[in-house]
């Protein structure tokens, strides 16, 4: 198989030559600057770092490692309005809040939280928002997928902004978030639809100029964590489900690719929500989370759910052995594979503390390791 059968066969839940692999193709399935320059000096590999998160400070993987690696997907990732630079190390993003990256930190932390404390629907209704049109949002998105064809034979993720949960927190600030759940619905509600509607007429843009030429499409929000989701699930439904059935059904709508939706943390609890309301794929399944044990998922919902991710960063890749990174690796395949519905990869992006031998063992092992079900 081509690397983009290989993808789409699995993601049909048809089982391909092999299980692919990702790396890179989307903003959380990336590595970190840090653990990125290591790799760079293993491969010998000069080139400047272009970050498709500066929050997160990951970055898009140079072709020659994805070729080197035989990774099977390729990230298309939409310009957004650049931030503004307020001094070294701090700045302002389209949403107009601020962050700053503390010395000897590897990421950004948030400084503004631009609609916390007392505010009124009057105050969300007159926020400055973002302008979801202008030809920044599509600007070399159709060249990008037209070197994806022609030099390589890779699938094509297209990076669609994230719903409104993420977004809606950086705004509200943590505390007032959680608090609006029993307070004020009404005003998280507004807040929600405020920020949904901006990516929403974003993915618009983005799905009526590439839409019909990629095959995966990445959507975003965390609801999950370690121990369960950040909320109830009637919370879930109630406030949050009936919006993501509108950001997922614009994506069917617009296109017939397969919709790979990123959500951390334990969310065993609402996995046939999001199946019903649309989600293809669910990335990263974060198996040291409570009730996200990959063969339960697997039997329970493998044959209306696909998988993407599954090797554990929290223990098994920054401190296992090169032997535990193996036994990671083909446990998952043989947990996952059979019967296609599974792309390995990372539990999220690549952490700086991660050596550079276990990252290139779990994708090297990936294509040598043949399971019992495939002989």
């Amino acid at each position: 198989m081509t690397h983009r059968e290989r993808v789409v066969a699995a993601l049909s839940h048809k089982e391909p030559d092999m299980v692919p692999i990702d790396f890179a193709s989307t903003r959380d399935s990336s590595i970190v600057v840090e653990g990125y320059e290591r790799l760079k000096r293993h491969f010998g590999i000069q080139a400047e770092n272009v970050l498709t998160s500066r929050m997160m400070q990951v970055v898009d993987v140079d072709e020659r490692m994805l070729k080197t690696l035989d990774i099977d997907t390729r990230g298309v990732f939409p310009a957004t309005p650049p931030d503004v630079i307020l001094g070294e190390n701090r700045y302002r993003d389209q949403w107009g809040v601020e962050r700053v990256k503390p010395p000897g930190s590897f990421y950004y932390d948030q400084l503004s939280f631009p609609l916390a404390g007392e505010i009124t629907v009057s105050s969300i209704v007159g926020y400055p928002w973002p302008d979801p049109h202008g030809p920044i949002r599509t600007r070399g998105l159709k060249e990008r997928i037209k070197h994806i064809r022609d030099e390589t034979d890779c699938a094509a993720v297209l990076n669609l902004p994230s719903g409104f949960v993420h977004t809606s927190q950086y705004l509200r600030g943590f505390e007032d978030w959680f608090l609006d759940f029993a307070r004020d619905r009404r005003l998280l509600a507004t807040l929600f639809d405020a920020v949904l509607d901006v990516n929403l007429a974003t993915c618009k843009e983005l799905l009526g100029e590439v839409g019909g030429e990629v095959d995966v499409l990445l959507a975003s929000d965390d609801l999950g964590l370690q121990s369960g989701l950040m909320i109830s699930p009637e919370a879930y439904r109630d406030l949050i489900k009936p919006r993501h059935k509108r950001y997922f059904q614009l994506m069917h709508d617009m296109s017939l690719a397969k919709v790979l939706f990123h959500t951390c943390g334990s969310v065993v609890d609402i996995l046939d929500d999001l199946v019903e309301i649309g989600v293809d794929v669910l990335h990263p399944v974060q198996v040291s989370a409570a009730g996200m044990d990959p063969a339960r998922l697997k039997k329970g919902w493998g044959e209306k759910l696909a998988l993407w991710g599954a090797i554990d960063t929290q223990r098994i890749l920054p401190y296992g052995s090169i032997d535990d990174v193996r036994a990671e690796v083909e446990r998952r395949i043989d947990e996952l594979g059979k019967g296609g519905g599974y792309v390995l990869a990372a539990v999220h992006n690549v952490q700086p503390d991660v050596p550079t031998k276990n990252l290139l063992t779990m994708y090297r092992h990936a294509r040598e390791y043949r399971p019992s079900y495939a002989a």
